[in-house]
């Protein structure tokens, strides 16, 4: 069982880092102008900067959820989505880019630190499986989306 764990949890990191089979969020944004991350093509609902930042606030949330008892989630759904269509500056943008990956690599750490099928004690059923298979799900997802629009924006080379 030991090794099916430790193999588990190398694959989890996978999933979790992007790469292998979906864009990594590094890659989704690279290259993108600051003018296009309020551009909502088409009536989309959200910019690229609302999706991003809704990447970090979900995922800062379930990272706190899995670590602290006394964690108290955002309202569900107004206070996961920024109403600001684009970032007040690029040090915002930033900023948020910075916060995405130092919380995916806290949450990763805990892939090392705990049991991965225990459930969480203040949870309703919830384990650090659990939640590394929905981050990892829910931030495909919106990456994925992210490339939607730079495509509709012609800013996507494939």
């Amino acid at each position: 069982m030991e090794n099916q764990s430790a193999i588990l949890i190398t694959e989890l990191k996978k999933l979790l880092n992007g790469g292998t089979a979906h864009v990594r969020l590094n890659d989704a944004i690279a290259n993108l102008p600051f003018n296009l991350l309020g551009e909502k093509p088409y009536n989309l609902p959200y910019s690229i900067w609302q999706l991003v930042e809704h990447i970090r606030i979900a995922q800062w949330d379930m990272l706190q959820f899995s670590k602290d008892g006394t964690h108290q989630s955002p309202k569900w759904p107004d206070e996961y989505w920024p109403k600001e269509v684009s970032p007040k500056d690029e040090e915002t943008w930033n900023n948020t880019l910075k916060q995405i990956e130092a919380d995916l690599q806290l949450f990763i750490s805990l892939l090392d630190s705990s049991n991965l099928y225990e459930t969480i004690p203040h949870g309703n059923g919830q384990r650090i499986l659990t939640e590394a298979l929905q981050i990892a799900d829910h931030n495909a997802y919106h990456i994925a989306e992210i490339v939607v629009i730079r495509r509709l924006l012609g800013a996507w080379e494939t």
